[in-house]
C-alpha cells in the first residue's frame, strides 16, 4: 500500500505543482519529477529542489546541482504548494535515484 506522502507527491506530479517538506532538518521548496522505489523497495522521489536549505547547500534556481534523490519515509510537513513550477537543466539525463518508476512528469 502506499504512503500518504507517495500519494501526495503523485497528484503533484501529475498536475505539475510544486511541494514544501522538511528532509533531514532542513525545510525544502521543490518539485517532484520522478516517483517509485529504489532497489530496496522503499518508496523515494527526484526532486528539483528550488528554495530553502540543504545539508549540502542550494545554489542559484536553474543550477544542475538542485537535483535530490529523497527518501520518502523521511519526509515530514509535506505539503503542496502554489509555487511557479522548476526544473533543472539536465533533466533529459538518464536518473539513477528511483529504480523502479512508478510515474514521471510529462513534458
Amino acid at each position: 500500500m502506499k504512503s500518504p506522502a507517495y500519494q501526495l507527491i503523485e497528484e503533484a506530479i501529475l498536475e505539475k505543482k510544486c511541494m514544501e517538506a522538511t528532509y533531514k532538518g532542513y525545510p525544502r521548496k521543490m518539485c517532484p519529477h520522478t516517483l517509485g522505489t529504489n532497489r530496496d523497495g522503499g518508496e523515494q522521489a527526484l526532486f528539483y529542489q528550488y528554495g530553502g536549505q540543504s545539508s549540502s547547500g542550494l545554489k542559484p534556481v536553474g543550477s544542475p546541482q538542485n537535483w535530490r534523490c529523497l527518501r520518502l519515509d523521511e519526509l515530514s510537513n509535506l505539503k503542496i504548494i502554489l509555487d511557479t513550477w522548476q526544473s533543472g537543466p539536465n533533466h533529459s539525463s538518464e536518473q539513477t535515484c528511483v529504480a523502479n518508476i512508478d510515474i514521471e512528469v510529462s513534458y
